[in-house]
């Protein structure tokens, strides 16, 4: 079981490609469904991935009917809205897709960014 903290520690190793195990944790966090990944609250350290992750959290809390830790109250949405794709073309519609757990971190990614195939 690959844990939210465990996570983030792999965010701050390679800075560069976060979202792989972003995405290594979604898949895992879905297929064992425990509450045991998300307890421990991780270090913050990058407002922006700290905000995605958070997102990332609460979303699949919401879609597993896992109720959601109380520590990530304590992690701040970004100062300035953060587009994860960086693509000037998305902006607009991440703006109305971005589900609502990451939007009230100001964090703006399209509809589909957590499905997985």
């Amino acid at each position: 079981m690959i844990t939210v903290a465990q996570t983030k520690q792999q965010f701050d190793k390679d800075p560069k490609w976060w979202k792989v195990p972003l995405m290594d944790f979604v898949d895992d966090f879905r297929r064992h469904k425990d509450p045991a990944a998300i307890i421990q609250p991780f270090d913050l350290s990058d407002e922006r991935k700290d905000a995605v992750l958070a997102g990332v959290v609460e979303t699949l809390c919401d879609e597993l009917n896992i109720e959601i830790p109380s520590w990530l109250a304590n992690v701040p949405a970004c100062k300035e809205p953060y587009f994860v794709s960086e693509m000037e073309n998305l902006k607009a519609i991440t703006l109305v897709e971005s589900p609502v757990r990451f939007r009230i971190r100001k964090v703006f990614v399209l509809e589909n960014f957590l499905v997985r195939v």
